[in-house]
């Protein structure tokens, strides 16, 4: 499965518009380039709509809002939906300000998003804020873990449902779900925490995934979700005593470029739900 996604993405090269925070732009431009995708950075609303319109795919990341930049989120996110381009939400802190939930709130109510993907916490928030609780544990942990993998796979799934989207909810163990199947991930490494951005790179990847693939949005994500966590596994097997949080940055990066479609499908690790 994930052979055939991923040579979609080497074979189509898609174009991605990125409306994302300026902490980690260049890291997921870089990103996109390495998986075999092309990026375009774009946030003035002058040119959202306009620049969405001749990419194939849109990922709004919410990391460093600002006003100017909020208003080019909805145009392009409405002019992606026209146009039938898949969109991807990275709800980055939404909780921790009026601003941040009320953003992300508007955007689930006036955009259609082929996927979303934040943390555990993020995605709750979305979830209590939304008041779209009905079948959805909104009480699940703030932590996936297997002892508790059962309850959080319920969660994921209810709010794919409520939501009609696939939701991923990366962490020590990640899901993915569309409502009816999810799958678990168990690619990745600890210290890939220590990297700022990897969450940012993963929703640019996950919207070049989705775009090679719109026929198949969970398994797209999925696929996307173990290339990270398998690159982040390979840059640590070429840490050394020398080598920091940068240097890993940078081996992540170079493990998604040198990283065959046949090399993810035999080193990631996920079981069905």
């Amino acid at each position: 499965m994930l052979t055939e996604l991923f040579d979609n993405v080497r074979e189509k090269c898609p174009l991605i518009h990125n409306i994302t925070n300026y902490v980690t732009a260049n890291d997921c431009a870089n990103m996109l380039l390495a998986c075999g995708g092309s990026p375009i950075m774009a946030d003035d609303i002058g040119e959202a709509e306009e620049i969405t319109a001749v990419c194939g795919g849109l990922n709004i990341n919410i990391g460093t809002l600002n006003q100017r930049t909020i208003s080019s989120m909805f145009a392009a996110g409405k002019r992606a939906n026209e146009l039938g381009h898949p969109v991807v939400l990275d709800p980055v802190g939404v909780g921790a300000s009026t601003l941040r939930t009320e953003t992300a709130l508007r955007l689930l109510e006036e955009v259609k998003f082929a996927a979303i993907r934040g943390n555990i916490s993020e995605i709750k928030t979305l979830v209590s804020g939304n008041g779209t609780t009905k079948g959805v544990d909104a009480d699940v942990s703030d932590k996936v873990t297997a002892e508790h993998l059962d309850e959080a796979v319920a969660f994921a799934k209810g709010f794919a449902r409520s939501t009609k989207t696939v939701i991923a909810i990366t962490g020590a163990i990640d899901i993915m779900a569309d409502g009816e199947r999810a799958f678990c991930v168990h690619n990745g490494r600890p210290e890939m925490s220590t990297v700022t951005g990897t969450g940012c790179q993963l929703s640019a990847l996950t919207a070049a995934f989705i775009t090679a693939n719109p026929n198949k949005p969970l398994e797209a994500v999925t696929a996307a979700v173990c290339a990270m966590g398998l690159c982040g596994e390979i840059a640590y097997q070429r840490m050394t005593e020398a080598d920091g949080n940068a240097s890993y940055r940078n081996y992540i990066i170079d493990a998604m470029y040198r990283l065959s479609p046949a090399e993810l499908e035999k080193g990631a690790r996920f079981e069905v739900w």
